[in-house]
């Protein structure tokens, strides 16, 4: 049976929860539900797994904060000996607006600091990701109470699309591989 890792990057706490930081949560708990899985308190991670169209997910979302998720991702990718390439990372991104999504089979950490821990920790930068676009609006040297803060009233819709559509992406990545799914979903312009 395939099997495929499937990480969104957050912070574990009340304080964090549904915060632009943690939408990588956000869509693996939708992913998650979706399938009829139930996350549960593991080890460096709550944990969940579901099975789709002959495929084993194993979904995590890890609780060693954002600086050292590559802690459970490299923990969570021995102990199920799962390939790389078939390990999808959800993570938010900065640099995309609040209309896109991009996945990606490699690239740069871009500044995050959750990708930085999965690069040091996995000795690679050669691994999916799907980028969340959350967006840039907040004034110079606000860049932290921005990804930490909520989502405003009016685009709680467009997120809500949007995790929609990176639960799909993540159907297609597994099901017909990532150039399929890259095709979906890199060019797109998510509106309502």
């Amino acid at each position: 049976m395939n099997k495929y890792l499937i990480a969104g990057l957050g912070n574990t706490g009340p304080e964090y929860a549904h915060t632009r930081h943690n939408i990588g949560f956000d869509v693996v708990a939708a992913f998650v539900g979706k399938h009829g899985g139930t996350l549960q308190t593991g080890r460096l991670a709550y944990v969940a797994e579901c099975r789709w169209k002959g495929r084993q997910f194993v979904c995590i979302c890890p609780t060693t904060f954002m600086n050292l998720s590559g802690k459970a991702v490299k923990y969570w990718m021995d102990k199920e000996k799962i390939p790389l390439e078939q390990v999808l990372v959800v993570v938010d991104e900065l640099a995309l607006p609040l209309d896109k999504l991009r996945l990606k089979p490699s690239g740069s950490d871009g500044g995050h600091n959750g990708l930085r821990s999965l690069e040091e920790s996995l000795g690679s930068r050669d691994y999916p990701r799907l980028r969340f676009g959350i967006g840039n609006d907040y004034p110079k040297g606000k860049q932290a109470d921005f990804v930490l803060s909520k989502w405003k009233p009016e685009e709680e819709p467009l997120v809500k699309l949007k995790i929609e559509k990176a639960v799909e992406t993540i159907e297609i990545f597994a099901v017909q591989g990532i150039a399929a799914a890259m095709n979906q979903v890199n060019n797109k312009v998510f509106s309502l």
